[in-house]
């Protein structure tokens, strides 16, 4: 690969490190896009050995390029994309390959498609991951990060799409425990600081 290309193509990844995403970590930091990547990235290698006939190295291929098209829009959360937001991702997403030599560009273009149709094994499971990931991420995060519509989103987000292997539905379910606690326990310190104040 030229080394123009291969620099211009980091500096394009690159904005992925300064796109925020809605969610905030647990020291009260709003994440970025590439951190998401980076444990997205993770999940998948910890879930490895649970999900049978996937290809695995497909799946972390999958993780790395399923929100490229980010580096150019940013994040906008799926309870607030609307059609034209879906309709200038598809049109960054075909623009993206062409920055790359041929045999690059073929193999992106590939992944890209392979995600839009969300058809093989593997791209499942990285949507299921993915819409996991980011409960997991509420999970951590504190309640004053929330959403009003967010407490249930972490009781319904992503369910049809962990229902797609034994592995991930049991993990949605113990997400959705996690979430449930959070809660509680969320309303349990509120209420002792009313009484407090009485």
């Amino acid at each position: 690969m030229d080394t123009r290309t291969l620099l211009d193509f980091m500096n394009l990844a690159e904005k992925l490190k300064c796109r925020l995403r809605h969610s905030w970590t647990s020291d009260g930091r709003q994440e970025s896009v590439a951190e998401h990547t980076f444990r997205l990235c993770m999940f998948a290698w910890l879930v490895r050995d649970e999900i049978e006939g996937v290809d695995m190295d497909r799946v972390m291929q999958l993780c790395l390029f399923h929100d490229i098209g980010e580096a150019v829009t940013g994040d906008i959360p799926a309870f607030e994309k609307t059609e034209e937001d879906r309709r200038r991702e598809r049109d960054v997403l075909q623009e993206i390959p062409s920055r790359l030599p041929k045999k690059q560009k073929s193999e992106l273009e590939s992944i890209l498609n392979e995600l839009e149709e969300n058809k093989t094994p593997e791209a499942k499971l990285l949507h299921a991951l993915d819409k996991m990931e980011a409960l997991i991420q509420h999970n951590e995060a504190s309640t004053d990060t929330w959403l009003p519509l967010e407490y249930d989103l972490q009781m319904t987000y992503g369910e049809t799409e962990s229902q797609a292997f034994p592995y991930t539905a049991l993990l949605r379910e113990k997400i959705r425990e996690d979430s449930r606690e959070k809660i509680r326990r969320e309303h349990s310190r509120r209420k002792g600081e009313i009484r407090q104040h009485e």
